[in-house]
């Protein structure tokens, strides 16, 4: 294999961030003493959430405001008086506490750290992510952590590929590939940087957008083999 640097989304391609998500929000509503209808304000409160964050990539809203803004308009839907800043606080708390590996992660961290360098490149907040690396069991084969509050970038833009890209040992477009779920975060951002990319789609979705993968994997267990044969067809190429 000539790939030899491993770039990987965190959240749903390593960690299962929906089922980390739920309990730490079920955990926080009820330390805040709510007990009815969680399932319904967990649905709400997921709709605001994904539009925050899909603003936030576009850069039309900050971190900081994401973070209270979601358990503010959620509350306010349902007349809830608790300070969206409590629930916050209480919910990023949590989340390292409640991390749940995709199948197969360790597995493939450890192959293709034994090959090249794996980094993780996130979206998310940095020690929230540190954390939650830190409890996953991860680290050991993790040189390094890009995060896009460090950055002031967000993936898809090329900037936060830069930024990531000076954090490894040696970087080289042709022998990168970014491993990720999101295609308008993760594979358009390869596509944007010049670099391969690994689109992880465990439930095999239709590919709609402008984004195109290199390859397309259902399970972390193919990534190695996937990759493999990318390297054959190259060589025929």
């Amino acid at each position: 294999m000539t790939y030899q640097l491993f770039l990987f989304d965190l959240d749903d391609t390593l960690l299962d961030f929906r089922a980390s998500e739920k309990r730490s929000f079920l955990h926080t509503m009820h330390e805040l003493g709510l007990r009815d209808d969680i399932d319904s304000l967990f649905t709400q409160y997921q709709a605001i959430n994904v539009d925050l964050w899909k603003r936030f990539e576009m850069g039309t809203v900050s971190k900081d405001v994401l973070k209270v803004e979601r358990f503010r308009k959620t509350f306010a839907l349902n007349g809830i008086a608790i300070e969206p800043e409590l629930a916050s606080r209480l919910y990023l708390e949590s989340l390292p506490d409640t991390v749940v590996l995709i199948d197969g992660a360790k597995q493939v961290c450890e192959t293709l750290s034994r090959i090249g360098e794996v980094g993780i490149i996130t979206n998310g907040v940095e020690s929230i992510q540190n954390r939650r690396i830190a409890a996953s069991g991860l680290g050991d084969y993790i040189s390094f952590v890009a995060t896009s509050e460090a950055c002031g970038h967000a993936k898809p833009d090329v900037r936060f590929f830069d930024y990531a890209a000076n954090m490894a040992r040696a970087f080289r477009k042709d022998t990168s590939i970014i491993i990720g779920d999101r295609l308008d975060a993760d594979i358009l951002g390869a596509n944007r940087y010049g670099i391969a990319s690994c689109w992880f789609n465990p439930d095999s979705m239709a590919n709609t957008s402008a984004a195109v993968p290199t390859c397309e994997v259902a399970s972390l267990h193919d990534i190695v083999p996937a990759l493999d044969m990318m390297q054959v067809k190259l060589k025929q190429a």
